[in-house]
């Protein structure tokens, strides 16, 4: 098969579909890949690492052009328009955005929404949302230390101590998860909120506090549990007693 991987050309997006790493796998497989100049700068992937790989090396009109293409985004309407019929689209494509959809539909392309596989260990190699949120959990850490205008760990020294940052996080999800971890090697002091109290685990494992906050009917009980590992909505009660909790602990 003739696998297309263009440049990402949404603003500010830096990824890239592929790496020389997946290259080799899949021409291994016998697939040919094609991947536009310049696709892998912005990820600190040169063209040079791609043809090494086995890839070529073409232009945006080569990647497009293929029977499969894989992309981080979904394409825009110019993009589509150097499709051909019958392509197959592997990306995280939004499938909420009916306008985008109804474009590719019309172009008349199949698309895999990676952000729709679904959560069970056969699909585990395709779960891109994980591995996304991971580095999203570490790096609103990252931004926020450098926006910080102090340091995050205790500081003593024969002028003084500084007290460490006290760090609140909200959800313990995926991102949640790694953004205590990065806090507390940074040297915070993290408390953490979630509606599922099965999480309060895993956050004392990594060194933060719960934030407690009850469940007083049935029904926050039951949304309470989840499904699938997924949170559900909360009723309105619930989240006002969890507002109270969390502004005593932002309010210094």
């Amino acid at each position: 098969m003739l696998i297309g991987i263009p440049l990402e050309t949404a603003v500010g997006e830096s990824r890239v579909a592929v790496t020389p790493e997946t290259v080799k796998k899949l021409t291994a497989q016998g697939h040919t890949l094609r991947v536009q100049s310049g696709a892998g700068i912005a990820a600190s992937v040169t063209d040079e690492a791609y043809a090494a790989a086995g890839a070529e090396i073409t232009d945006v009109a080569g990647a497009f052009g293929a029977d499969m293409v894989l992309k981080v985004r979904a394409p825009f309407a110019n993009e589509l328009s150097l499709t051909k019929s019958g392509t197959v689209v592997v990306g995280m494509l939004n499938p909420f955005d009916k306008d985008g959809l109804q474009a590719m539909t019309d172009a008349k392309l199949t698309g895999f929404a990676l952000e729709a596989a679904p959560r069970t260990t056969r699909a585990q190699s395709m779960d891109v949302l994980s591995s996304q949120a991971n580095l999203a959990g570490y790096k609103a850490v990252m931004i926020a230390a450098d926006k910080y205008q102090r340091i995050f760990p205790m500081l003593m020294t024969a002028a003084g101590t500084v007290k460490a940052a006290r760090v609140v996080i909200l959800g313990v999800g995926v991102a949640g998860l790694q953004a205590i971890a990065t806090a507390k090697r940074l040297g915070a002091v993290i408390e953490a909120s979630d509606v599922r109290p099965s999480v309060k685990e895993q956050v004392e494992s990594l060194g933060a506090k719960f934030i407690d906050v009850p469940y007083e009917t049935a029904e926050e009980k039951e949304a309470a549990e989840g499904v699938g590992g997924y949170a559900r909505p909360m009723p309105q009660s619930w989240l006002d007693r969890q507002k109270v909790e969390v502004a005593k602990r932002v309010a210094n």
